[in-house]
């Protein structure tokens, strides 16, 4: 049992994701090929993993609130090396899109709105910014109320760029409409548990 909870249990996650992840697109590349189509299909493939791994750190501490139990406890308390491991696969989903540019000499660049590229620019700076201060020495250096700032941004303007992704893709196809369904039913969650928390808190203080 302790030989298990080493490894499902802290930064081991991060590494059985970047393995996975690394094996996911070893696989891609054997079937579609080292070009166009393989970089296009690892760039599907990865939105897709970093949708599911943000989703769970997302809403990792509403759903033990609702439904506590190993599973959700667990999502809990390794929220951080989710969150990382999400970092990971959206690394990964960056050079997919770097590979495409590179493979399509820049024209995948060029045919993308300037308001799409400088509000994903802005997600891959938070989301470093977040990895970088995920250790216990750059939090401190950080210090508790800056980092929660940092976090509690980061995470509502990732959403955000999911959202409006996959919301404005479900107007035109339908089979977006599962993801964008997802992420309201998520920050609902997170909501309604964030007040059920205040009101206990302050019931407690009353």
């Amino acid at each position: 049992m302790v030989r298990m909870k080493t490894y499902s249990q802290g930064w081991i996650i991060v590494g059985w994701a970047a393995l996975a992840l690394s094996a996911m697109v070893a696989v891609i590349i054997a079937i579609y090929g080292a070009g166009e189509e393989g970089a296009r299909v690892t760039i599907r493939a990865t939105a897709r993993t970093s949708f599911v791994l943000f989703l769970i750190a997302f809403t990792a501490t509403a759903l033990v609130r609702f439904w506590p139990g190993g599973v959700t406890k667990w999502a809990r308390a390794n929220r951080r090396y989710i969150g990382v491991s999400f970092a990971v696969s959206h690394a990964i989903h960056a050079i997919g899109i770097a590979a495409l540019a590179y493979l399509t000499s820049g024209a995948s660049i060029r045919e993308t709105d300037i308001a799409t590229l400088v509000g994903g620019l802005l997600a891959y700076l938070l989301i470093a910014a977040m990895v970088v201060t995920s250790f216990d020495r750059t939090t401190a250096m950080l210090g508790q109320k800056r980092w929660r700032i940092l976090h509690v941004v980061g995470i509502y303007y990732i959403w955000m760029v999911f959202f409006f992704s996959y919301g404005g893709r479900a107007v035109v196809s339908i089979y977006y409409a599962p993801l964008a369904l997802l992420l309201i039913t998520a920050i609902t969650l997170r909501l309604v548990a964030s007040m059920k928390r205040r009101r206990l808190v302050a019931a407690k203080g009353a």
